[in-house]
């Protein structure tokens, strides 16, 4: 499938597993599209794929390529790929993308969406999940009994992963399994998280203001076929090659980038700040699972994975130093760094630190409100910010 050059004014493809019903939440709103309608606009923002991730930007993708669509670049490394809306975007404007995220579900992301160029699921592939198997592994149902999932679900997950891991000899298709699995997950959580013990929000009779309990109650065998379907869809040769690799972002080896994207955790001084593998850990597990039983850590309620290494990227007193190493580590490279206000370290102390290397510092801002973030409270309050950072000489 090649990238969509109809313009920017498609409506998302309704993508179902039943009647009536999308699995597909709109991508970005109209109100967003029609700023960058005409000539000079030549992508379908609406089609991207769906994240259900905390900090996707998936949502502000016109604004942000508005931003970076005038700079002179055509390699760009993203260093904390996520889910890859930024990498897809920067893929579409024809870039030789290099996606990277420490942590492997996202590498399989990244592999299905931006390193994969032609390969897509047959009907077959997809119904291979269905087939019983003789010999199968119990171990989610063993170990997340009453936690995240029901047990017949938790079964299905037990066998479809089995069915995915004998995918060795085609790692594009395996990629694509897992982004199916990984959404059909992620889509009959609530919050989308995996950050508490919480099965039990499903069933109870209560008033909700949030989640989707009929998306909930969805049988993983109607859902699982929509998200591989999508992923197909979305499914493009690029114009150059790209790759996706898997390291912590200052161990990413040396490479010649015009452009480095970087979209590091959000960090509050405030609060308490979790790691995405605390809210994730879950999806890691689901393509780590020979090595799962060794990584949990069982004195947690809701098995979470054991913290291999301190994050220093969920510590203010070792992020400035960690951001100056990774800016000292790409100094030959434009930076464009998203952000948001309020974050630790401050943009003020950014650009700063950005001045200091040597960099001409341009900033954008816009109001942006994700998901079951309220900034200090005050919805209104939220600032989404792109710097960009070119070498001053």
């Amino acid at each position: 499938m090649s990238p969509d050059r109809n313009g920017c004014e498609e409506k998302l493809p309704r993508i179902s597993a039943w009647r009536g019903r999308s699995l597909v939440p709109d991508s970005t709103p109209p109100e967003e599209v029609a700023k960058f309608k005409g000539p000079i606009c030549d992508l379908d923002f609406t089609n991207f794929p769906s994240t259900r991730y905390q900090g996707s930007k998936r949502k502000i993708i016109p604004w942000i390529w508005s931003h970076l669509n005038n700079l002179d670049f055509t390699s760009v490394l993203d260093v904390f790929g996520g889910t890859a809306s930024v990498s897809y975007l920067f893929k579409k404007m024809g870039k030789r993308v290099t996606f990277n995220d420490y942590l492997e579900f996202n590498r399989q992301i990244g592999l299905a969406l931006i390193e994969n160029d032609t390969v897509t699921l047959s009907q077959t592939d997809i119904d291979l999940v269905g087939v019983p198997l003789q010999k199968l592994s119990n171990f989610v149902q063993k170990t997340f009994k009453n936690i995240y999932f029901t047990d017949a679900e938790n079964r299905w997950i037990d066998t479809t992963v089995s069915h995915i891991r004998g995918l060795k000899a085609s790692p594009y298709k395996q990629a694509l399994m897992y982004y199916g699995l990984f959404q059909s997950c992620l889509v009959k959580r609530p919050f989308n998280l995996f950050h508490r013990r919480n099965l039990y929000v499903r069933f109870a009779k209560m008033d909700r203001q949030f989640g989707n309990k009929t998306t909930w109650d969805r049988p993983f065998d109607d859902v699982f076929p929509a998200f591989c379907a999508e992923a197909n869809a979305f499914v493009f040769k690029g114009k150059q090659r790209c790759k996706t690799i898997c390291h912590d972002a200052l161990e990413i080896p040396t490479g010649n980038y015009d452009l480095v994207y970087i979209d590091p955790p959000y960090l509050r001084k405030d609060r308490w700040n979790d790691s995405y593998l605390s809210y994730y850990h879950f999806l890691e597990g689901l393509c780590r699972y020979d090595d799962w039983n060794n990584l949990i850590d069982y004195d947690t309620v809701n098995r979470r994975m054991k913290a291999s290494r301190l994050n220093i990227w969920a510590h203010g007193d070792r992020r400035i130093e960690a951001l100056d190493a990774l800016f000292e580590s790409h100094k030959h490279s434009t930076l464009v760094l998203s952000y948001k206000r309020f974050g630790v370290p401050s943009i003020d102390t950014l650009v700063k630190m950005l001045k200091r290397h040597g960099r001409k510092v341009r900033s954008f801002s816009r109001h942006y409100k994700y998901a079951l973030n309220h900034q200090n409270g005050e919805a209104h309050l939220n600032r989404e910010v792109l710097l960009v950072a070119e070498r001053s000489n």
